[in-house]
């Protein structure tokens, strides 16, 4: 008899494992012109504001400074950001070039920034303040023409329910609590108000998968079912899950954290992860957190962010450039500068970055290519002569200076062109646009 239950639970086993192996999604007509469109805005800007503002030490607080619950929790009587202004946000970014925004609507710390029914411990519950933050960002962002994307975190410090992983260890949660089944329902039913009372949704971008990634045996998040979830109630909500692997059937998007793709200077990505044919987006912070502390003003300079833009560009990425707001519920002043600054150089050369794709010649230490269709737009960014190589093995027909048309010389060599311009390149990025057969 037992032999008989081993062999009927292997069987079992087996069948499961065919049955996930056959699973294979299939995107619909609305989710593929969504891929196209959010691979087409090249630059969007990540917003990362909870509870955590408050303390003004970045959104791991709880976790690095080892606060219970009970204690961290408290702090949500006190949150009152009183000079919040959806608009004003939404004008700012949108006036940089960028197309999208991705919020933080409930990270680590288990803080939900909506009215969510699911849990109290919420922005409208628990404060003072009682605003919903993603409904009005959601209203603004659909007046004002932008799209809409939604963070939201995989793991939980706070709930009981939610098994504890390799994080959190010290917030003072009794791991004999944990119930996967009721975290997952709480999960799902908090992803059905977002996707259900806010309008058209961009994107859910997860993050938290890694807390699992050292358990003895495979943590099955349920991912399947949760794709589904979201593809069933918006079909053409993309689906990214920052786990730093290849991606998973349901995944619409590939996300790299503080790398270019196909790079792992950060540390983060599985070396076995491979680069996809899906859209791909890097994530970078402005100065050196995520959320928003007080000590951390080492902001990167608008051409080292124009620099990372038109890399990420040249990677054929998407760059989703990161602010951590403040408590009081303003943009800190020298990332709306930045987001100025970006923007009167996107409204110059945002053609040569919007709806491009990787160029013909790759990433070099100069700069980057992009292409739309028969325009080639090399990117010279560190550059100190004015005769530049370029291996290219179309046919160039004219070449010009993008910004005031001056005439670029091209000679054709044996295995590519040489450039020589009409002046040692300057300023943050020297763009000259090739007419190409």
């Amino acid at each position: 008899m037992t032999k008989k239950i081993v062999l009927l639970a292997a069987m079992a086993a087996v069948a499961v494992s065919a049955l996930k192996a056959q699973n294979t999604y299939t995107p619909t007509a609305e989710n593929l012109e969504s891929r196209k469109e959010f691979a087409d805005m090249r630059f969007g800007i990540f917003l990362h504001w909870g509870l955590y503002s408050t303390f003004a030490q970045g959104e791991w607080y709880m976790q690095n400074a080892g606060i219970t619950f009970e204690e961290y929790s408290k702090a949500a009587t006190g949150f009152y950001p009183s000079r919040f202004n959806a608009r004003e946000w939404v004008a700012a970014i949108k006036a940089s070039g960028a197309g999208y925004i991705t919020i933080t609507t409930r990270h680590h710390e288990g803080f939900s920034m909506w009215a969510t029914k699911q849990w109290d411990y919420n922005i409208v519950d628990a404060t003072p303040f009682k605003r919903d933050i993603i409904g009005e960002l959601a209203e603004e962002c659909h007046r004002q023409g932008i799209r809409l994307h939604l963070y939201y975190s995989h793991l939980d410090w706070a709930r009981e329910d939610y098994p504890m992983g390799r994080t959190g260890t010290r917030c003072g949660k009794d791991p004999k609590k944990a119930d996967w089944p009721k975290y997952y329902r709480f999960m799902n039913a908090q992803l059905t108000e977002l996707l259900t009372n806010y309008g058209k949704i961009g994107a859910i971008w997860f993050d938290g998968w890694w807390d699992h990634d050292s358990d003895p045996t495979p943590f099955d998040w349920q991912l399947d079912e949760q794709y589904a979830l979201i593809h069933r109630l918006q079909p053409a909500c993309l689906v990214g899950n920052n786990h730093h692997m290849s991606p998973n059937p349901g995944e619409d998007i590939q996300i790299f954290e503080r790398d270019l793709p196909g790079e792992n200077k950060a540390g983060f990505v599985d070396q076995a992860a491979e680069i996809s044919r899906l859209p791909l987006e890097t994530c970078e912070t402005m100065n050196g957190m995520w959320g928003y502390k007080v000590q951390d003003q080492n902001y990167k300079t608008t051409k080292q962010l124009i620099h990372y833009l038109v890399n990420t560009a040249g990677k054929g990425a998407n760059l989703l450039m990161n602010i951590g707001p403040q408590p009081n519920g303003e943009l800190p002043a020298t990332a709306v500068q930045r987001l100025k600054e970006m923007g009167e150089w996107m409204q110059v050369y945002g053609s040569t970055i919007r709806a491009t794709k990787a160029g013909d010649v790759p990433v070099q230490e100069w700069g980057a290519t992009t292409r739309r269709d028969d325009k080639l737009y090399v990117h010279i960014l560190n550059y100190d002569r004015r005769e530049l190589y370029l291996p290219l093995q179309c046919k160039v027909v004219k070449a010009a200076t993008f910004a005031d048309g001056k005439r670029v010389g091209v000679t054709k060599t044996a295995e590519g062109v040489v450039l020589t311009l009409p002046e040692v390149p300057n300023g943050y990025d020297y763009v000259v646009e090739l007419q190409t057969k």
